[in-house]
């Protein structure tokens, strides 16, 4: 389908997409270019030849792979066409026009003081329920209203553009669907970038769709005069789930729904997408080639008896239904596509190559939208089907032993695993250990739901009760499913940590892959290069962990949450408020490669949680932390809550996992290792620690006469690193004059902070710079102010 000239143009294309987070990277596509052109001009080709042995035992001259390089001028093309990606990467990056709402911001909220807004506009896509209970959705913003309260009069009314992310609460988003023209009153706000490494960048998330400013409503007026709703795919959306899940109930009906569908266009609940993504089977909630290979496959053989151009017609339509249906996610378009080649390759009654199916197809979707070239579904997805078309059939090969369907099915989650999973651990760190079995054993159930729920939802587009009938068969193999991950998601050593791996090994592995693939020294030595692999994986991890001594401050709101990594010895302080741990302390400590806490020390603020006890209770993120890593010595102190469900909760958690519960008491020394920790008083949440000849305070929501009064008495040290509450930061800064102060967030007035100033203390705020981090050969570093002045290749 695609020739080799076009193989190279279109790989020119992707790279130099690939490399716009380099500086200059399209001139570095343009120097591979110009390279190539020189070292494989057609002068030189004949110097590639290599020597070899026939049957006969007689020497014979056999072509190199690189005498099938392209013409000099085709790697001079190919280098432009990259350089020209960089800039079309560029001019087509969504951009703030001028009477965008994301304009109006910085206006409308002054210092702290949140302007209620009131934004008219069109509700642009499905509602959606996100974790904290809220209903979200995109609207598309035509009008700013800003009032003084919420049933006062307009006082300026501006017409604006650009799209919103609102979310209100889930009783007002209730009834709404696509097209709808609404008012929504809230608070307008910025997205904000990540704030803690390993964190989701919510900002850049939004910024890839277009959207540059969120809304937190409180209250929705619909606008529209009349009941009739406009013709959208959301209605056949909500007619198929709405089929599946009659008789079979929740989770099953929306995970029947979600494997057909996609969870993107499907509302699954978190816990189970939590559970298959945890597992291993993230895949089977995503709509992609397997999908389009059924639909196909159902379609072709309801009409094996037409004619080619009968079959063609039908395919091509079904295809557009399913697109439709999923919502045009970028993994489904290039399923689709490659599918429509291969009706075209039916039709003509050719063969289609399939890498050149899937290039192009690649090529086509980042020429609609090159902003996908960073879209993780996007990415994993064309790696993904690059397994399953070149590694594949070499592992059948070597399975051939095996039946040829049980090779099949252990040949593909392999080979889709060793393609996708250098980026998973590039982004993320992680890897399901029993990922690949749980695949191979789960693929018939998988394949049975699937087909099953892409009968049941045709048929409730006729008749929604068949559909609902047909669904029910489903329920005890989706039953079994479940029961399956959860069994597998229990089982010791289910995630394992290795660290989020650097831009060099991400690329040294994939050079691997690929001289497997192209160079026939290295495909007589598999086994190598997969140790290879594995090295260039865990030896530079092990080396970090066992020699990486730093202290982090993440950012988590008011209280002080600390990170001591001391050469593979982790520490942590407090947990936070609910979410923290989960989206936090975790991401963060799974980048890092950590398996296993060590040391945890809560202590909290004990006079907040003794007047809240029922809010402790429902805001413990200890129980987040401990469903993932085990904590080997948890010390607590929170004397009035010994008998509340949350502490019990905590004692069970850590003793399952062998760890032991140790209550602290005040003026008790706790060693970390390196770190002396010794909690100061009963009643305030006054925490200072020894480490590397340093004193570190950790002074929570207290008054700065309480602590001064400890001081004097002798109770605490002079510190060299301060955190505090913004309220007493000025007091205590002035009291122990310390090298290094971090408080929470900065609504500090400009004469405290010219004050402060005079100390030569130098400051931080969370809420503006993000972690802090010191390690002892280097000063404080901010992550926010770090992440801005980097660059890295993706």
């Amino acid at each position: 389908m695609i020739q080799t000239s076009g193989v190279f143009i279109c790989l020119g294309f992707i790279l130099g997409l690939l490399l716009t987070g380099v500086p200059g990277g399209g001139f570095w596509v343009l120097g591979f270019g110009v390279g190539g052109a020189v070292l494989f001009g057609r002068r030189r080709l004949g110097q590639f030849a290599q020597k070899s042995e026939n049957a006969n035992g007689k020497t014979q001259t056999v072509p190199s792979i690189w005498q099938n390089a392209p013409h000099p001028r085709i790697w001079l093309v190919a280098g432009l066409v990259g350089l020209l990606a960089t800039g079309y990467f560029q001019w087509r990056s969504p951009q703030p026009n001028e009477n965008d709402i994301s304009t109006f911001i910085a206006s409308e909220n002054n210092g702290n003081q949140q302007q209620l807004v009131i934004v008219r506009g069109e509700v642009a896509s499905n509602p959606r329920l996100t974790r904290s209970q809220r209903g979200q959705f995109v609207l598309a913003a035509t009008q700013l209203d800003e009032v003084k309260n919420e049933t006062g009069p307009v006082d300026v009314s501006k017409g604006v553009t650009g799209k919103l992310y609102v979310t209100v609460p889930i009783l007002q988003a209730t009834g709404l669907y696509p097209g709808q023209q609404i008012a929504v009153t809230g608070v307008l706000y910025k997205p904000r970038t990540a704030s803690n490494p390993g964190a989701f960048d919510f900002q850049r998330f939004l910024q890839q769709q277009g959207i540059f400013a969120g809304l937190t409503g409180r209250q929705i007026n619909v606008l529209d005069q009349y009941d009739e709703r406009k013709w959208g795919w959301w209605q056949v959306r909500q007619r198929i789930v709405r089929s599946q899940v009659r008789w079979l109930g929740v989770p099953a009906g929306p995970l029947v729904s979600a494997m057909v569908m996609g969870s993107r266009a499907v509302d699954l609940p978190y816990d189970i997408r939590d559970l298959f993504v945890k597992a291993g089977l993230a895949h089977t909630l995503a709509a992609s080639g397997f999908h389009v290979s059924l639909v196909l496959g159902l379609i072709l053989q309801l009409t094996r008896r037409a004619s080619k151009g009968t079959q063609f017609t039908f395919g091509c339509l079904a295809l557009i239904i399913f697109l439709s249906l999923t919502g045009f996610q970028p993994s489904v378009l290039r399923a689709v596509i490659m599918g429509f080649a291969a009706l075209v390759g039916l039709l003509l009654n050719r063969k289609v190559k399939q890498f050149g199916s899937l290039l192009l197809a690649a090529t086509i979707l980042l020429l609609i939208n090159p902003l996908w070239i960073w879209d993780l579904g996007f990415q994993l997805s064309f790696l993904a089907t690059l397994g399953l078309i070149v590694t594949v059939p070499a592992i059948v090969q070597r399975l051939d032993w095996l039946l040829l369907a049980v090779a099949s099915l252990i040949a593909v989650p392999l080979a889709a695993t060793i393609w996708t999973l250098p980026v998973q651990l590039y982004v993320f760190g992680v890897m399901p250990a029993y990922g690949v079995l749980l695949n191979i054993i789960s693929t018939p159930l998988i394949a049975t739901i699937s087909l099953g729920g892409i009968i049941s939802a045709i048929a409730a587009l006729v008749w929604p009760v068949g559909g609902s009938a047909l669904a029910s068969v489903l329920y005890y193999p989706t039953d079994w499913l479940i029961k399956l991950v959860e069994a597998f998601s229990n089982l010791p050593g289910n995630s394992l940590s290795v660290g989020s791996i650097s831009t060099w090994q991400l690329l040294a592995i994939y050079a691997v892959d690929i001289l497997v693939l192209l160079v026939r020294w290295w495909q007589k030595r598999q086994l190598f290069a997969g140790l290879m692999v594995i090295s260039l994986v865990l030896i530079p991890s092990w080396y970090y962990t066992n020699t990486l001594f730093r202290i982090t401050v993440l950012a988590a709101g008011t209280e002080p949450v600390v990170v001591i990594q001391d050469r593979g010895t982790v520490t942590l302080i407090n947990s936070g408020n609910e979410g923290t741990g989960r989206f936090t302390i975790l991401p963060f400590l799974q980048q890092q490669g950590v398996n296993q806490i060590d040391s945890a020390i809560a202590y909290g603020n004990v006079r907040s949680a003794i007047a809240s006890n029922s809010k402790y209770q429902d805001s413990n993120a200890w129980l987040e932390v401990l469903q993932t890593l085990p904590i080997k010595n948890f010390y607590e102190y929170l004397p009035n809550l010994k008998n509340t469900t949350a502490i019990q909760a905590i004692q069970q958690e850590v003793q399952k996992q062998q760890g032991i519960y140790q209550p602290l008491a005040p003026g008790q020394t706790v060693n970390t290792g390196s770190a002396v920790a010794q909690l100061i008083n009963e009643q305030l949440p006054v925490l200072q620690f020894q480490i590397q000849g340093q004193n570190w305070l950790l002074v929570g929501n207290v008054k700065s006469t309480e602590v001064e009064q400890l001081y004097k008495a002798g109770s605490l040290l002079r510190p060299q690193v301060l955190w505090c509450s913004p309220q007493s930061l000025r007091e205590l800064v002035q009291m122990f004059q310390p090298q290094v102060a971090i408080a929470s967030y900065g609504n500090v007035d400009s004469r405290t902070l010219s004050e402060l100033s005079k100390n030569q203390t130098k400051l931080f705020f969370t809420s503006e710079n993000g972690a802090i981090q010191w390690t002892p050969n280097g000063q404080f570093e901010a992550f926010v102010q770090a992440t801005e002045s980097n660059s890295s290749v993706f």
